[in-house]
Protein backbone atom coordinates (compact mmCIF):
# COMPACT_ATOMS: atom_id res chain seq x y z
CA UNK A 1 0.00 0.00 0.00
CA UNK A 2 2.75 2.45 1.18
CA UNK A 3 4.81 1.69 -2.56
CA UNK A 4 1.25 2.11 -4.32
CA UNK A 5 0.76 5.65 -2.59
CA UNK A 6 4.32 6.79 -3.37
CA UNK A 7 3.97 5.66 -6.98
CA UNK A 8 0.68 8.00 -7.12
CA UNK A 9 2.55 10.75 -5.70
CA UNK A 10 5.23 10.55 -7.91
CA UNK A 11 3.28 10.12 -10.89
CA UNK A 12 0.84 13.08 -9.85
CA UNK A 13 4.16 15.41 -9.25
CA UNK A 14 5.45 14.00 -12.53
CA UNK A 15 2.19 15.34 -14.13
CA UNK A 16 2.20 18.55 -12.21
CA UNK A 17 5.78 19.44 -13.68
CA UNK A 18 5.33 18.19 -16.94
CA UNK A 19 2.23 20.42 -17.26
CA UNK A 20 4.41 23.74 -16.01
CA UNK A 21 7.13 22.84 -18.28
CA UNK A 22 4.74 22.33 -21.20
CA UNK A 23 2.99 25.62 -19.88
CA UNK A 24 6.24 27.66 -20.09
CA UNK A 25 7.62 25.70 -23.24
CA UNK A 26 4.59 26.90 -25.16
CA UNK A 27 5.06 30.85 -24.79
CA UNK A 28 6.90 33.82 -25.24
CA UNK A 29 6.24 37.15 -24.83
CA UNK A 30 6.27 38.99 -28.27
CA UNK A 31 9.11 40.76 -29.57
CA UNK A 32 9.24 44.02 -31.38
CA UNK A 33 7.79 47.49 -31.50
CA UNK A 34 3.94 47.39 -31.44
CA UNK A 35 1.43 48.42 -34.73
CA UNK A 36 1.07 52.03 -35.57
CA UNK A 37 -1.94 53.22 -33.49
CA UNK A 38 -1.37 50.38 -30.56
CA UNK A 39 -0.61 50.92 -27.13
CA UNK A 40 0.30 54.25 -24.97
CA UNK A 41 -0.08 57.68 -26.50
CA UNK A 42 3.65 58.81 -26.08
CA UNK A 43 3.79 62.21 -26.76
CA UNK A 44 3.94 63.87 -23.36
CA UNK A 45 7.13 61.17 -22.66
CA UNK A 46 9.07 62.27 -25.80
CA UNK A 47 8.38 66.10 -25.39
CA UNK A 48 10.05 66.00 -21.90
CA UNK A 49 12.86 68.67 -21.96
CA UNK A 50 16.01 66.93 -20.42
CA UNK A 51 17.45 70.39 -19.76
CA UNK A 52 19.35 70.16 -16.29
CA UNK A 53 19.25 66.79 -15.80
CA UNK A 54 20.79 65.58 -12.70
CA UNK A 55 23.94 63.10 -13.54
CA UNK A 56 23.33 59.38 -12.10
CA UNK A 57 25.02 58.65 -8.70
CA UNK A 58 25.87 54.95 -7.42
CA UNK A 59 24.78 53.61 -4.31
CA UNK A 60 26.41 50.40 -3.33
CA UNK A 61 23.15 47.47 -2.67
CA UNK A 62 23.33 45.06 -0.35
CA UNK A 63 24.50 42.23 -2.22
CA UNK A 64 27.62 44.53 -3.61
CA UNK A 65 25.74 45.61 -6.45
CA UNK A 66 25.99 49.87 -7.58
CA UNK A 67 22.82 51.05 -8.70
CA UNK A 68 21.76 54.65 -9.55
CA UNK A 69 19.84 57.42 -9.17
CA UNK A 70 19.49 60.93 -10.01
CA UNK A 71 19.47 63.50 -7.14
CA UNK A 72 17.79 66.67 -7.14
CA UNK A 73 18.50 68.74 -3.70
CA UNK A 74 15.91 70.82 -1.95
CA UNK A 75 16.10 74.63 -2.68
CA UNK A 76 15.89 75.50 1.20
CA UNK A 77 16.79 73.34 4.17
CA UNK A 78 14.31 70.05 4.11
CA UNK A 79 14.84 66.47 5.99
CA UNK A 80 12.48 65.73 3.40
CA UNK A 81 13.33 62.93 0.71
CA UNK A 82 11.12 62.01 -2.19
CA UNK A 83 11.80 59.20 -4.10
CA UNK A 84 9.79 58.58 -7.28
CA UNK A 85 9.87 55.14 -8.74
CA UNK A 86 9.32 54.86 -12.41
CA UNK A 87 6.78 52.63 -14.52
CA UNK A 88 7.62 49.78 -16.33
CA UNK A 89 10.18 49.65 -19.17
CA UNK A 90 11.96 53.35 -17.91
CA UNK A 91 14.06 54.25 -15.63
CA UNK A 92 13.85 57.64 -13.44
CA UNK A 93 14.79 60.14 -16.16
CA UNK A 94 10.77 59.85 -16.23
CA UNK A 95 10.49 62.14 -13.22
CA UNK A 96 12.64 64.71 -14.34
CA UNK A 97 10.20 67.19 -14.47
CA UNK A 98 8.65 66.82 -11.63
CA UNK A 99 11.53 66.71 -9.57
CA UNK A 100 12.79 69.99 -10.54
CA UNK A 101 9.50 71.19 -9.40
CA UNK A 102 9.01 69.81 -6.09
CA UNK A 103 12.73 70.52 -5.58
CA UNK A 104 13.57 73.75 -6.81
CA UNK A 105 10.15 74.77 -4.25
CA UNK A 106 12.09 73.53 -1.21
CA UNK A 107 9.10 70.46 -0.91
CA UNK A 108 12.13 68.00 -0.25
CA UNK A 109 15.07 66.74 -2.10
CA UNK A 110 13.81 64.28 -4.89
CA UNK A 111 16.00 61.02 -5.45
CA UNK A 112 15.34 59.72 -9.20
CA UNK A 113 16.65 55.44 -9.07
CA UNK A 114 17.26 53.65 -12.16
CA UNK A 115 15.68 50.43 -10.04
CA UNK A 116 17.37 47.34 -10.72
CA UNK A 117 17.01 45.69 -14.06
CA UNK A 118 16.75 48.82 -15.87
CA UNK A 119 18.26 52.33 -16.39
CA UNK A 120 21.47 53.10 -18.93
CA UNK A 121 24.25 50.16 -18.12
CA UNK A 122 21.74 47.51 -15.50
CA UNK A 123 23.62 44.66 -14.76
CA UNK A 124 21.13 42.05 -15.94
CA UNK A 125 18.56 44.03 -18.30
CA UNK A 126 15.07 43.59 -17.66
CA UNK A 127 16.14 40.59 -15.14
CA UNK A 128 16.88 40.29 -11.19
CA UNK A 129 18.52 37.80 -8.63
CA UNK A 130 14.92 36.31 -7.04
CA UNK A 131 11.81 37.98 -6.22
CA UNK A 132 11.88 40.44 -3.98
CA UNK A 133 15.40 41.55 -4.20
CA UNK A 134 13.45 44.84 -5.37
CA UNK A 135 12.25 45.90 -2.17
CA UNK A 136 15.82 44.76 -0.55
CA UNK A 137 17.15 47.71 -2.98
CA UNK A 138 14.74 50.46 -2.21
CA UNK A 139 15.32 49.80 1.74
CA UNK A 140 18.99 49.99 1.00
CA UNK A 141 18.86 53.31 -1.00
CA UNK A 142 16.50 54.60 1.67
CA UNK A 143 19.12 54.24 4.66
CA UNK A 144 22.05 55.84 1.72
CA UNK A 145 20.40 58.61 0.86
CA UNK A 146 18.76 59.24 4.89
CA UNK A 147 22.22 58.82 5.90
CA UNK A 148 23.09 61.89 8.14
CA UNK A 149 19.79 63.35 8.34
CA UNK A 150 18.34 63.79 11.36
CA UNK A 151 14.97 62.18 11.57
CA UNK A 152 14.39 62.33 7.61
CA UNK A 153 11.34 62.02 6.75
CA UNK A 154 10.78 59.28 3.46
CA UNK A 155 8.25 59.53 1.20
CA UNK A 156 7.81 57.14 -1.47
CA UNK A 157 5.95 57.51 -4.82
CA UNK A 158 5.32 55.80 -8.20
CA UNK A 159 3.91 55.95 -11.51
CA UNK A 160 1.83 52.76 -12.65
CA UNK A 161 3.96 49.82 -12.33
CA UNK A 162 6.36 52.27 -10.22
CA UNK A 163 3.28 52.84 -8.04
CA UNK A 164 2.00 49.24 -8.05
CA UNK A 165 5.89 49.10 -6.35
CA UNK A 166 5.23 51.44 -3.46
CA UNK A 167 2.06 49.40 -2.85
CA UNK A 168 4.56 46.12 -2.62
CA UNK A 169 6.81 48.03 -0.53
CA UNK A 170 4.51 49.04 2.01
CA UNK A 171 2.96 45.50 2.25
CA UNK A 172 6.21 43.93 3.00
CA UNK A 173 8.95 43.90 5.53
CA UNK A 174 10.32 47.66 4.65
CA UNK A 175 6.90 49.40 4.64
CA UNK A 176 7.59 51.18 8.12
CA UNK A 177 10.77 52.91 6.49
CA UNK A 178 8.40 55.18 4.35
CA UNK A 179 6.80 57.91 6.23
CA UNK A 180 3.86 59.10 3.30
CA UNK A 181 3.10 57.20 -0.15
CA UNK A 182 2.30 59.16 -3.15
CA UNK A 183 0.87 57.14 -6.09
CA UNK A 184 0.19 57.94 -9.72
CA UNK A 185 -1.56 55.81 -11.73
CA UNK A 186 -0.35 52.61 -10.21
CA UNK A 187 -0.90 49.29 -11.46
CA UNK A 188 -2.64 47.19 -8.53
CA UNK A 189 -3.14 44.21 -10.64
CA UNK A 190 -3.84 42.51 -13.94
CA UNK A 191 -7.28 41.45 -12.55
CA UNK A 192 -8.36 44.65 -10.51
CA UNK A 193 -11.03 46.86 -11.50
CA UNK A 194 -8.77 50.05 -11.87
CA UNK A 195 -7.12 47.83 -15.15
CA UNK A 196 -8.26 47.93 -18.54
CA UNK A 197 -7.08 44.87 -21.09
CA UNK A 198 -3.59 44.03 -21.44
CA UNK A 199 -3.16 47.66 -19.57
CA UNK A 200 -4.50 49.52 -22.55
CA UNK A 201 -2.36 47.52 -24.66
CA UNK A 202 1.12 48.51 -23.15
CA UNK A 203 1.40 45.55 -21.78
CA UNK A 204 2.04 42.02 -23.60
CA UNK A 205 2.25 39.53 -21.12
CA UNK A 206 2.83 35.62 -21.92
CA UNK A 207 0.11 34.38 -19.80
CA UNK A 208 0.69 30.63 -20.51
CA UNK A 209 4.27 30.74 -19.67
CA UNK A 210 3.62 32.89 -16.29
CA UNK A 211 0.80 30.48 -14.83
CA UNK A 212 3.54 27.69 -15.40
CA UNK A 213 6.22 29.31 -13.65
CA UNK A 214 3.77 30.32 -11.07
CA UNK A 215 2.91 26.31 -10.65
CA UNK A 216 6.83 25.68 -10.19
CA UNK A 217 7.13 28.62 -8.13
CA UNK A 218 4.39 26.89 -5.91
CA UNK A 219 6.23 24.00 -5.13
CA UNK A 220 9.85 26.15 -4.54
CA UNK A 221 11.13 25.55 -7.78
CA UNK A 222 13.05 28.83 -8.71
CA UNK A 223 15.60 28.21 -11.48
CA UNK A 224 13.46 29.33 -14.43
CA UNK A 225 12.09 32.58 -13.01
CA UNK A 226 14.99 34.43 -15.11
CA UNK A 227 12.71 33.72 -18.26
CA UNK A 228 11.31 36.46 -19.82
CA UNK A 229 7.57 36.90 -19.53
CA UNK A 230 6.02 39.72 -20.65
CA UNK A 231 7.07 42.70 -23.02
CA UNK A 232 5.69 46.07 -23.33
CA UNK A 233 4.00 48.33 -26.51
CA UNK A 234 7.56 50.93 -27.04
CA UNK A 235 6.70 52.42 -30.07
CA UNK A 236 9.68 52.94 -32.66
CA UNK A 237 10.18 56.87 -31.74
CA UNK A 238 11.11 55.60 -28.46
CA UNK A 239 13.53 53.04 -29.26
CA UNK A 240 15.05 54.67 -32.46
CA UNK A 241 15.47 58.14 -29.91
CA UNK A 242 18.19 59.49 -28.14
CA UNK A 243 17.27 57.32 -25.09
CA UNK A 244 16.12 53.85 -26.77
CA UNK A 245 19.12 51.96 -25.43
CA UNK A 246 17.88 52.24 -22.43
CA UNK A 247 14.48 51.40 -22.92
CA UNK A 248 13.56 47.80 -20.68
CA UNK A 249 11.44 46.36 -23.49
CA UNK A 250 11.10 43.05 -21.77
CA UNK A 251 10.87 41.50 -18.02
CA UNK A 252 11.52 38.41 -16.13
CA UNK A 253 9.12 36.85 -14.64
CA UNK A 254 11.48 37.68 -10.86
CA UNK A 255 11.31 40.93 -12.01
CA UNK A 256 7.42 40.96 -13.22
CA UNK A 257 6.51 39.98 -9.79
CA UNK A 258 9.01 42.08 -7.80
CA UNK A 259 7.73 45.10 -10.04
CA UNK A 260 3.83 44.61 -9.09
CA UNK A 261 1.60 44.49 -5.65
CA UNK A 262 1.61 40.52 -4.96
CA UNK A 263 -1.12 38.28 -5.85
CA UNK A 264 -3.57 40.01 -2.37
CA UNK A 265 -2.80 43.62 -3.44
CA UNK A 266 -5.53 44.16 -0.83
CA UNK A 267 -3.33 43.62 1.99
CA UNK A 268 -0.88 45.00 0.38
CA UNK A 269 -2.80 48.06 0.46
CA UNK A 270 -4.16 47.64 3.97
CA UNK A 271 -0.60 47.86 5.40
CA UNK A 272 -0.75 51.55 3.98
CA UNK A 273 -1.33 53.45 7.41
CA UNK A 274 1.13 56.44 6.57
CA UNK A 275 -0.48 59.38 4.77
CA UNK A 276 -1.53 58.63 0.87
CA UNK A 277 -1.79 60.50 -2.17
CA UNK A 278 -3.14 59.10 -5.34
CA UNK A 279 -2.95 61.20 -9.17
CA UNK A 280 -4.75 59.72 -12.26
CA UNK A 281 -5.35 61.21 -15.22
CA UNK A 282 -8.93 61.17 -16.54
CA UNK A 283 -8.13 60.16 -20.32
CA UNK A 284 -5.76 57.69 -18.87
CA UNK A 285 -5.38 54.66 -21.38
CA UNK A 286 -4.54 51.94 -19.59
CA UNK A 287 -6.06 52.38 -16.11
CA UNK A 288 -9.79 53.39 -14.82
CA UNK A 289 -8.93 56.51 -13.04
CA UNK A 290 -12.50 56.79 -11.40
CA UNK A 291 -11.78 52.84 -9.87
CA UNK A 292 -8.77 54.10 -7.35
CA UNK A 293 -10.66 55.59 -5.32
CA UNK A 294 -13.23 52.72 -4.19
CA UNK A 295 -10.74 50.09 -5.02
CA UNK A 296 -7.70 51.82 -2.89
CA UNK A 297 -10.08 53.24 0.17
CA UNK A 298 -11.71 49.65 0.70
CA UNK A 299 -8.10 48.68 1.86
CA UNK A 300 -6.36 51.74 2.99
CA UNK A 301 -8.51 54.76 4.69
CA UNK A 302 -7.80 58.37 5.13
CA UNK A 303 -6.51 58.42 1.35
CA UNK A 304 -6.49 61.77 -0.91
CA UNK A 305 -7.58 61.48 -4.30
CA UNK A 306 -7.43 63.50 -7.64
CA UNK A 307 -8.69 62.71 -11.16
CA UNK A 308 -6.75 65.34 -13.38
CA UNK A 309 -9.16 65.97 -16.82
CA UNK A 310 -7.66 65.58 -19.81
CA UNK A 311 -4.60 64.19 -18.63
CA UNK A 312 -3.51 60.76 -20.28
CA UNK A 313 -1.43 57.72 -18.56
CA UNK A 314 1.84 59.25 -19.22
CA UNK A 315 1.37 62.97 -18.76
CA UNK A 316 0.30 62.12 -15.44
CA UNK A 317 3.90 62.63 -14.19
CA UNK A 318 5.38 66.35 -16.01
CA UNK A 319 1.08 67.69 -16.55
CA UNK A 320 1.58 70.97 -14.19
CA UNK A 321 -1.66 70.35 -12.61
CA UNK A 322 -0.10 66.93 -11.37
CA UNK A 323 3.01 68.86 -10.47
CA UNK A 324 0.81 71.65 -8.10
CA UNK A 325 -1.48 68.93 -6.58
CA UNK A 326 1.51 66.94 -5.53
CA UNK A 327 3.28 69.99 -4.14
CA UNK A 328 0.10 71.24 -2.35
CA UNK A 329 -0.09 68.02 -0.43
CA UNK A 330 3.43 67.46 0.62
CA UNK A 331 3.05 71.24 1.74
CA UNK A 332 0.44 70.40 4.02
CA UNK A 333 2.38 66.88 5.25
CA UNK A 334 5.24 69.79 6.32
CA UNK A 335 2.55 71.07 8.20
CA UNK A 336 0.76 68.22 9.62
Amino acid sequence: MILLIIKLAAGAIAIYLGIALALIASQRPPAGPPAIGEGLEFSSALDVDAVDLRPLQAFPARDGTALFYRRYDSASPSPRIVILVHGSAWHGMQFHQMAKYLSERGLGTVILPDMRGHGFTPAQRGDIDHIGQLEQDMADLIDHVGAGIDGPQIVLGGHSSGGGFAVRFAGGQYGHKADAFMLMAPFLKHNAPTTRPNAGGWARPAVRRIIGLTMLNAVGIRLLNHLAVISFAMPRPVLEGTYGRTATTQYSFALNQSFAPRSDYGADLAAIRQPLLVLAGGDDEAFVADGYEPVISAHAAGGTYHVLPGVNHLGIVSDRRAMETAGDWLSKLRNS
